[in-house]
């Protein structure tokens, strides 16, 4: 089966008078349906690794290596290829939900439009079939009253029904492939909670492939198959979720297993006292 993202010997490089590697040599594949997680601290280089793979690095900072996205139709390159070259790529094969969805959205855009322009540009809907999806895109992501969601601007409403929007973006087009940077990290623990069920229902309501991205590891555990772990631009490990959980190769990986085990203990206790 030939993987819907592959990603071979990838480089992330910061250019300038002094060139600096900041991502060396990341080798993964994601099989159609998996869920793969990728954890570190920050500055791992988890979030370069997927702009990389989106096509999205902006001067001064270049990709080296080889990322291979299978459309269904062909098999597009993305590192070297132009950014509006992968257009058809964006939003139909692969999308993404980012951690701030304030610099992800438009906020002079109303809702309703942002949602509006990937149903209409890579669906081809118009007219009313085209103002029905828009609510349906928004009910689907379980946001209450769509039509008034539709007709805002994003300062307009909340934190987690702003990254309800982002994720009923980024679904508009059907995409195979979802990578979700961070996407709970700006939102409080009630919220988060709600954020993770949702992107949990639609992963397996649409038979997506997700890539995860987290420094929470008790997070990642909980819907990712396996797990790549990164340190300082580096690629650590890489395993199934049980194998990294309870049999750690690497003594970093070891660290992150102990850190979040002593934290789940931690936090009860804490409870208790309050």
């Amino acid at each position: 089966m030939t993987p819907l993202l592959a990603i071979e010997g990838l480089g992330v490089r910061l250019e300038g008078p002094q060139l600096v590697d900041l991502v060396h040599a990341v080798d993964v594949a994601l099989e159609p349906g998996e869920r793969l997680g990728i954890i570190g601290e920050s500055g791992s280089g988890k979030s370069l690794t997927a702009l990389a793979a989106l096509g999205l690095l902006a001067h001064p900072l270049a990709a080296r290596g080889s990322v291979r996205v299978d459309t269904g139709h062909d098999v597009v390159e993305v590192v070297g290829t132009a950014s509006r070259r992968l257009d058809r790529v964006r939003g139909t094969t692969m999308s993404a939900v980012f951690q701030e969805p304030l610099a992800s959205l438009d906020p002079l855009m109303r809702v309703g439009k942002q949602i509006a322009w990937p149903l209409a540009h890579h669906r081809g809907l118009h007219g009313e079939a085209l103002r029905r999806a828009v609510l349906d895109a928004l009910a689907d992501v379980q946001l209450a009253e769509p039509e008034r969601i539709a007709r805002s601007y994003i300062h307009e409403i909340s934190g987690g029904q702003r990254q309800r929007v982002a994720i009923a973006l980024a679904l508009a087009a059907g995409p195979r492939l979802l990578i979700a940077d961070e996407p709970t990290t700006a939102l409080d623990v009630t919220v988060q909670a709600g954020i993770l069920e949702l992107l949990q229902r639609e992963v397996t309501d649409r038979g997506m492939t997700l890539l995860f991205i987290s420094h929470d590891l008790p997070v990642v555990s909980t819907i990712a198959d396996r797990v790549l772990v990164m340190r300082n631009g580096r690629q650590v490990e890489l395993g199934d979720t049980a194998q990294i959980l309870t049999a750690p190769r690497d003594p970093y990986t070891a660290q992150l297993v102990a850190a979040s085990r002593r934290l789940d203990e931690f936090l009860p206790r804490v409870g208790g006292r309050a």
